[in-house]
């Protein structure tokens, strides 16, 4: 019975899956059709996570998707050679040079964080739907996230993000069994990413030390809207350890567990955000916060706990709790518990389809197609970004800080009217 079941749910898992495809194949054949050529891909930021793109990518080249890798970019020569061998795409060291190819449809962002929201923005204006890297913005540029959701929606693009946790059906099967009233009012939420190891030191590689800028490095377009600095090889080649390039686990890895927590829970923009922690443990060159804990409130009436340290790998709970019951993230895909503490699920409900990236990725490309609202999409990105922006600056300032809904702006008190 058991291998009947977890056959079903493979079935149905790769039923879906190749729905999805045949939709999105149809609808891109039909575009690719009106354009006399299969859709044109840009990637830009070629460093070792844009490698997992290329390869879905390929993949649904491979499955036999109108797609064809078009163009890359990156302002480091060494490494846009090696992508533009890769994949055969015309090299750019401007993301805007790139952007202005007629032959660029879409485009897949994979930069340092600091670029991931202004390159999106010039993409959209370029008439290019996008697949971006998490976070969707650096931790102090909000309202570079404000302008971006506001043009997203003016202008109809499709824009996802890479938080790939969301492409398991588990998230929207969750939405609908809260909408339906089976755990009563949900009231708080916890979730948590937590790992063991200074991953900014060790997983960020110096491949040539004598870096320097000039023809082959561009250090200014590296920067961006950053503090200018003096060149160091450690900055360009190592950006996750710096403030003025990226937030640590707030930022490089909060976003693949809130978005599922944000999607369940159809959560909007928080009212208040406390953040806590710091650089607690690994005491070196490295800038960012090992450990963080955030606490936001909603005007619904739900308070999200989102806790993790990259010291200590144990891991928490994920569960949403409601006035009638519990609803954890385990066994089959969702477990439901009575609100008394009992450890007897009153339910059960398996996952319909897990996923990963290359699901993600087959979701872009089918509303691409379909011009729907994508898993990942800039809407729910808004209100995750925000969270995790107002976790880092309640941190750094010690403050409980506030959501203006009215302005759309972040407030050290409450907005007037507002308790």
């Amino acid at each position: 019975m058991e291998e009947d079941r977890a056959r079903g749910s493979i079935d149905r898992r790769a039923f879906i899956g190749m729905a999805a495809g045949v939709a999105a194949g149809v609808g891109l054949a039909r575009r690719a059709r009106a354009q006399d050529r299969p859709l044109g891909v840009g990637f830009i930021g070629c460093g070792g996570r844009m490698n997992a793109h290329i390869g879905c990518v390929r993949q649904l080249m491979d499955e036999g998707l109108p797609l064809r890798m078009a163009a890359v970019c990156d302002v480091y020569r060494p490494r846009l050679n090696a992508a533009a061998e890769t994949t055969g795409g015309k090299p750019y060291d401007d993301h805007a040079e790139l952007l202005a190819d007629p032959d660029v449809d879409l485009v897949a962002i994979a930069s340092p964080d600091r670029h991931h929201c202004l390159q999106a923005i010039d993409a959209v204006r370029a008439g290019k739907d996008v697949f971006s890297e998490k976070p969707l913005s650096h931790w102090e540029q909000f309202d570079r996230v404000k302008e971006l959701t506001k043009l997203v929606r003016e202008t109809e693009a499709v824009l996802q993000v890479g938080t790939q946790r969301v492409a398991d059906s588990i998230w929207r099967q969750a939405r609908e069994l809260i909408a339906d009233g089976v755990i009563g009012k949900p009231l708080h939420a916890q979730v948590g990413y937590f790992r063991q190891g200074d991953w900014g030191e060790r997983g960020m590689p110096i491949p040539d030390p004598n870096a320097k800028p000039g023809p082959d490095l561009d250090w200014e377009a590296f920067i961006g809207d950053a503090p200018m600095r003096e060149f160091d090889v450690s900055r360009f080649f190592r950006w996750r350890m710096y403030l003025d390039y990226a937030g640590g686990p707030p930022t490089d890895l909060y976003p693949h567990v809130y978005t599922p927590l944000a999607i369940a829970l159809d959560l909007g923009m928080p009212m208040r955000v406390s953040g806590m922690g710091g650089k607690l443990f690994y005491n070196h060159e490295r800038e960012v916060p090992d450990t963080v804990n955030i606490l936001a409130d909603y005007r619904e009436g739900v308070t999200v706990a989102l806790l993790g340290t990259q010291v200590n790998a144990r891991p928490v709970e994920t569960c949403i709790r409601g006035s009638e019951a519990t609803m954890v993230f385990a066994g089959p895909g969702i477990q439901v518990f009575p609100a008394n503490g009992d450890a007897t699920p009153t339910m059960e409900v398996a996952r319909e389809a897990g996923g990963d990236t290359i699901d993600l990725w087959r979701d872009f490309i089918d509303c691409v197609a379909t011009r729907e609202k994508p898993w990942s999409d800039v809407w729910t990105q808004y209100g995750v970004q925000t969270v995790v922006n107002m976790g880092m600056l309640s941190m750094f300032s010690g403050k409980t800080l506030h959501f203006d809904p009215d302005g759309e702006r972040i407030v050290d008190a409450p907005p007037a009217g507002v308790a």
